[in-house]
């Protein structure tokens, strides 16, 4: 009978089939965390390299912007990989401590067959017939403890390789959130020296300020915006009622709360609430005139604009907003940023193995009026592809 070959030669030698040989397609429907985790280094390999072409690009906010949303998706992913990866080293583990007994046996008995000259296990005091009695039950148990050890085998260089990638995932994603954090401020200072856009008024900031102090509700200041428009140019941007349904959300997230859903304190809105990450970027969903931007009653910093005419889209609790007031921007784009600290988060999550949805700890409210009545934002926004 073949000797067994030991355990941690077994281990070793898949490990390194594992990283030197030629990769295999898995005819898995749901992918592994490797899996996961290669696809996001592609995902931030391409948005590295869109970073550098952002910076001799002709449109600099709009490849800037670009790039940045491709940091966000490859992040995601990276972070999804890593959860996954998390939850599936600590499930093998627990499996192998509640199998510890039952190991310690099979290791025994590995050690003890190997430790065994082979002349030794053909020969029985009983003579040959109680060799080969023995013979044939060493047939058939080595199948049994050969499957045990492979077994073994695969569960600990999944341990090991499962280790190893959440390691190099969360190196490339510190590096990514360093890389998007780079774009986020090339893309603010692009912002200020750009000086292309059309306008459609100025902002008189004497109204302005009256219009605020004077004001107790959104609904007031909104029908008093067109007071503090100096010179505005007559007309209005292309309909856009034909879009109704498909317009994107303004930022990636997730809906906390829908229209009218009261919050902790019992408050109801007409708008919705959005989960997002720290210094996630806020668009414009469509072409639109910056009508105000600034601190405005408990909402704290408020985006107004004007798709269309008789049409608001108030974006409220961003960090950092961008523009001026009165300028027209092209569907897309940036309007400003979510507060937060996302180095704090992202370190949670990787220690988190079930961390989740939990760094989304910024909140975007989006409430959109028609003739100044609140309609409901699902009926305009694609809300089946937030994530």
């Amino acid at each position: 009978m073949k000797r067994l070959i030991p355990l941690c030669t077994l281990i070793f030698a898949s490990l390194a089939q594992a990283q030197d040989g030629p990769a295999q397609v898995r005819p898995q429907a749901r992918s592994t965390p490797a899996d996961d985790a290669r696809a996001a280094s592609v995902k931030l390999e391409r948005a590295t390299e869109m970073l550098d072409s952002a910076k001799s690009a002709r449109n600099r906010v709009k490849a800037l912007t670009a790039t940045i949303h491709a940091y966000e998706d490859g992040l995601q992913a990276m972070r999804e990989g890593l959860r996954r990866a998390a939850i599936r080293e600590s499930t093998l583990i627990a499996e192998l401590n509640s199998r510890e007994a039952e190991l310690a046996k099979l290791l025994g008995v590995l050690q003890s067959v190997e430790r065994t000259p082979a002349p030794a296990l053909l020969i029985h005091p009983a003579g040959p017939m109680g060799t080969a009695r023995s013979g044939m039950i060493l047939a058939d148990v080595t199948p049994g403890l050969n499957q045990k050890t492979d077994q073994l085998r695969r569960t600990l260089q999944e341990v090991s390789i499962l280790r190893s990638l959440q390691q190099t995932a969360a190196d490339t994603l510190s590096e990514g959130l360093g890389n998007a954090q780079a774009a986020r401020s090339e893309l603010s200072q692009a912002i200020s020296n750009r000086t292309n856009l059309p306008r459609r008024f100025t902002e008189d900031p004497i109204q302005t300020a009256l219009l605020i102090a004077s004001t107790e509700t959104l609904e007031n200041f909104a029908s008093g915006l067109s007071t503090i428009a100096v010179n505005e140019v007559p007309g209005s941007l292309p309909d856009i009622t034909d879009r109704k349904g498909e317009l994107p959300l303004p930022v990636q997230g997730q809906i906390l709360r829908r229209p009218n859903e009261a919050d902790a304190a019992g408050v109801q809105r007409p708008g919705l609430i959005m989960a997002t990450r720290p210094h996630a970027l806020v668009i414009t969903p469509a072409a639109a005139t910056i009508r105000f931007h600034g601190p405005l009653l408990d909402y704290g910093n408020v985006v107004i604009l004007e798709p269309q005419s008789g049409i608001l889209l108030i974006l409220a609790g961003l960090d950092i907003v961008y523009g001026n007031v009165g300028e027209v921007l092209p569907g897309g784009s940036p309007v400003g940023l979510m507060g937060g600290d996302h180095a704090q988060s992202d370190a949670l999550l990787i220690e988190n193995d079930q961390g989740g949805g939990t760094a989304q700890s910024e909140t975007l409210y989006i409430e959109l009026r028609h003739d100044n009545v609140p309609v409901d934002p699902t009926l305009w926004f694609s809300t089946d592809k937030q994530g």
